[in-house]
């Protein structure tokens, strides 16, 4: 698909689905370019087929590792490395532009609330300010452009009703209510949270009617699928 279909495509797209695609996925160590190469198809297979996407990017171990580079270095409060983090995401949030340049919008989102207007097939967006999550951010644009799905690219396949890593009994969940979510996560959100979503943008997502789709971003077949509209391994809260 060359970016001189532009106008074709976007004449046929009728939903544009926000993805936020964890650090991990991009930066599980070195940069995966395998997944990033796999993830840019689908992307444009669907945009032919009628979709457009805001894509949002994580930190990831990016933004750990200079976490804790600059904490060694020099004790820095919660909101210091908060912004390093931030950071991070934006650096990977201009390698998802880039992969995609010539179809993407030629600036990447750093402020959910202002309005967007774009007709091109994909946004990339990032961290926005100390104190929001991805999830947060992510949730906040759906919002903002009328997205009714947000796919949540992760490293688990399911959610499940405890941590699996603590609770080999852990049951996978396929399809939950916001209410059920929300009572097997905690209320509050701080940047090391270990959670399938956001506390504060789960509230955020139930307010909106916002369906989430937590899917194993390492199994790009899934993710495909439930685009399609097919049975798929993940978990849909709504």
């Amino acid at each position: 698909m060359e970016p001189s279909t532009f106008p074709r495509l976007m004449q046929k797209a009728q939903e544009r689905i926000v993805v936020s695609v964890g650090g991990s996925l991009i930066v599980p160590d070195q940069i995966d370019t395998a997944f990033l190469t796999r993830f840019k198809a689908l992307i444009l297979d669907k945009v032919r087929r009628g979709l457009s996407f805001c894509i949002i990017a994580g930190g990831g171990r990016t933004a750990r590792r200079y976490q804790e580079a600059a904490h060694a270095a020099t004790p820095l409060s919660p909101q210091d490395l908060d912004w390093i983090g931030i950071h991070a995401t934006r650096l990977n949030g201009q390698l998802l532009r880039n992969i995609f340049v010539g179809y993407a919008y030629p600036q990447i989102i750093t402020n959910p609330t202002i309005d967007i207007e774009s007709d091109d097939p994909v946004i990339v967006a990032a961290g926005w300010q100390p104190g929001y999550s991805t999830d947060y951010v992510a949730t906040l644009i759906a919002k903002n452009i009328g997205a009714m799905r947000l796919v949540n690219l992760s490293n688990i396949d399911y959610v499940y009703d405890s941590d699996p890593h603590k609770n080999p009994s852990a049951k996978k969940i396929e399809k939950m209510s916001w209410p059920e979510f929300r009572k097997i996560i905690p209320d509050h959100w701080d940047p090391g949270l270990s959670s399938p979503f956001d506390p504060v943008a789960a509230k955020e997502a139930e307010a909106l009617g916002l369906e989430v789709a937590v899917i194993n971003g390492a199994k790009l077949a899934e993710f495909s699928n439930y685009l399609d509209g097919n049975s798929f391994v993940g978990t849909v809260i709504s």
